[in-house]
């Protein structure tokens, strides 16, 4: 585990390195989530195996910090992003990053991306939220107070989740401050302006939104196809498949790079993932 100290922000970002091959690949996870616990199996299987990646636990999640003084909405996390690029990942002489996100950290992703510019060679989301408005998990959280949440309502999600089986989930949520979480469910229904589906068609980076097969029918599986934005699918799995398929997520992740993995053959034109 590796840390980062933004300039600008009191706390420390924390991430995992893996391979050095390549351009840098950032991850960021989801709401409630950490890209620490949900990707080492996506970039150590064989697709990406090599491949130069950081894992980024955001601010309020994970290993990273939790400062009580962070404001946690999507503008913020994308500027301590924005600020790692340029303050470690280009220090350490890379003049460009690709960036991964998924579900909210797929926004964090797409305005990270938006500050950072022709920084970033590769834009690749998987089920992104684009617009506002957030998903039922963001809304049932947002339409109660702040108060509420923090010392009732995150709670009770982990022991739902317990009792349910889901305990990867009872995992993450117990390692994400529920402020943050709050907070990040807030923004998500708040949206952006201009909104993150702008942002993504507007940005000059090589674009590949991923789908969880169970997660169709989505409508944005054919708007986005129609703005010229490449697309993919991962078989047996839906949103969550980064921990469901991780080796088909990689995948994925591959083809949408354009390039062979270490070791591998590139694939034909007519292999699907």
């Amino acid at each position: 585990m590796k840390s980062y100290s933004p300039s600008k922000v009191e706390g420390v970002l924390r991430f995992l390195e893996f391979g050095n091959v390549g351009t840098p690949l950032i991850f960021l996870h989801g709401l409630g989530c950490s890209s620490s616990f949900e990707y080492p199996h996506v970039v150590s299987s064989s697709p990406l195996a090599g491949r130069r990646v950081l894992l980024v636990d955001l601010l309020g999640s994970g290993y990273s910090d939790r400062p009580v003084s962070f404001g946690y909405r999507i503008e913020d996390h994308a500027e301590v992003v924005a600020q790692f690029v340029e303050e470690f990942v280009v220090g350490q002489g890379f003049e460009k990053v690709d960036l991964f996100g998924h579900s909210m950290g797929g926004a964090v992703a797409i305005q990270a991306a938006t500050l950072l510019g022709h920084r970033v060679e590769n834009l690749i989301l998987s089920e992104p939220n684009l617009d506002s408005g957030g998903g039922q998990f963001s809304r049932d959280i947002a339409n109660g107070t702040e108060t509420q949440y923090v010392s009732e309502q995150h709670q009770d999600i982990i022991k739902n989740a317990i009792l349910s089986g889901n305990n990867d989930w009872a995992a993450t949520m117990q390692t994400s401050s529920p402020l943050a979480v709050y907070r990040g469910a807030v923004s998500l229904v708040e949206g952006s302006s201009p909104c993150w589906r702008d942002q993504l068609y507007q940005h000059s980076a090589n674009k590949c939104v991923i789908f969880g097969k169970h997660s169709f029918p989505d409508p944005d599986f054919d708007i986005l196809a129609g703005k010229g934005i490449s697309t993919r699918t991962v078989e047996n799995a839906g949103h969550s498949m980064g921990l469901e398929n991780p080796v088909g997520l990689a995948k994925a992740i591959r083809l949408a790079l354009g390039v062979p993995a270490l070791g591998v053959p590139a694939l034909g034109v007519n292999e699907t993932e």
